[in-house]
């Protein structure tokens, strides 16, 4: 009986410990969805309270109508326009390259993929100012190209992921596959991408994340409001000349999180098994 005492006590300190780090990492977004429904001169006064004393749904209508004569609707177009262009390209080119280094022979590949995998270790600002610079020179500056096109030349973190999984794929199924006559595209396409769709639907998910999140980038080259994706959008709220419309901001932010939160419940378990089956074969 002791055992098991002891057992199911260890078990319950850990479920109270889960639900202790779930309470306080979900406060932020609790405090923000509350204070996108006071008025704007309560969020501060009463930021104590996660209970509006009075409930405001107009800070959402305000916020909608966006700046200028464009609302969010088109800030939110324009996310889900890079967003959609991002994560494709990224699946394309990251499991062509994926499946090269796993399955086709060339010379210097070991040499090659380390290089890739050395990118990992480059931080993004140094490559920074070349990269506008060479957009600048083409002009695709104030345009969604610069942050689409990059997708489609492949992430060493992706395809390091994804090179993983097809290395858990037995090589005896190409084998068969050529012996049906199958070219190396086709082997690609027939065989290994049905089998790679948890990694797929995992590198997917954080593209979609990191790209719905990027504000450096759209920051850089997105310079008229037309343009703009939802987090640049945000920023105008913050206006240090006047007041700050801060219950507008928090709606409009608070509608923003809603396509990342679907998009984790609905995929979640491709996310565990993708991670988990990943990097169980070298």
């Amino acid at each position: 009986m002791m055992p098991n005492t002891q057992k199911n006590a260890s078990r319950l300190t850990v479920h109270l410990v889960c639900l202790l780090i779930g309470i306080v990492s979900l406060y932020p977004l609790v405090w923000m969805v509350a204070s996108s429904l006071k008025e704007s001169s309560q969020v501060f006064v009463s930021a104590h309270s996660l209970i509006p004393t009075s409930w405001d749904f107009g800070s959402y209508i305000s916020g909608w109508r966006g700046f200028a004569g464009i609302t969010f609707g088109t800030f939110f177009k324009n996310t889900v326009i890079i967003v959609c262009s991002v994560v494709a390209g990224t699946l394309v080119s990251c499991s062509l390259i994926a499946y090269g280094f796993a399955r086709i022979p060339f010379r210097l590949k070991g040499f090659w993929f380390a290089t890739v995998m050395l990118t990992l270790l480059l931080p993004g600002q140094i490559v920074q100012i070349p990269q506008y610079i060479i957009f600048y020179k083409i002009g695709w500056v104030n345009t969604f190209l610069p942050l689409i096109v990059p997708a489609f030349f492949g992430s060493a973190f992706f395809i390091f992921l994804l090179l993983q999984f097809i290395r858990t794929i037995p090589y005896e199924l190409d084998e068969a596959a050529k012996i049906d006559g199958c070219s190396r595209f086709g082997i690609f396409y027939r065989v290994i991408l049905p089998l790679i769709k948890p990694a797929l639907v995992t590198a997917a998910i954080f593209e979609f994340y990191w790209a719905w999140d990027n504000f450096f980038g759209a920051l850089i080259y997105l310079g008229r409001p037309q343009l703009y994706t939802l987090s640049v959008a945000l920023r105008l709220f913050a206006d240090p000349s006047s007041g700050t419309d801060w219950s507008a901001m928090f709606a409009m932010a608070t509608l923003s999180l809603i396509p990342p939160i679907l998009v984790f419940f609905i995929f979640q378990r491709y996310i565990v098994e993708g991670i988990s089956t990943t990097g169980l074969k070298g």
